[in-house]
């Protein structure tokens, strides 16, 4: 099963790091991604939120808004997808990312739609 692990933190303790405490933090995060080797199938880092735009279409109209859809208190920074054979090793993987220290990690399994035609990567 696929789950996708959703790392949420504060960009603004991210922004008032020293270099040196960003190299370690980064240090980090390598070591976990050569870690999950074995299931992890993508990750990436994100930019900040005031890169963002959120889209929505109202009666066939797109509405485009700077920015996350909510203001919260941690920001949606980057993400891991991986294949585990439980819920449980998808939650240890997660306990293991850096930012659950001082931020979040959302949990959440892939839907799989079995009627679904097959598609490109």
């Amino acid at each position: 099963m696929k789950y996708l692990l959703m790392i949420y933190d504060d960009e603004a303790a991210w922004a008032a790091k020293s270099p040196q405490e960003l190299q370690d933090v980064m240090g980090e995060y390598y070591a976990f991604g050569d870690s999950i080797r074995g299931i992890m199938l993508g990750g990436e880092a994100l930019q900040p939120t005031p890169t963002a735009k959120t889209v929505k279409v109202r009666d066939g109209q797109s509405l485009i808004t700077d920015g996350p859809y909510a203001e919260t208190k941690e920001q949606l920074g980057g993400f891991y997808l991986v294949e585990c054979q439980s819920e449980d090793e998808a939650v240890q993987a997660a306990a293991r990312i850096p930012g659950a220290r001082w931020g979040a990690v959302e949990v959440r399994a892939c839907q799989v739609f079995p009627e679904a035609p097959e598609h490109p990567a």
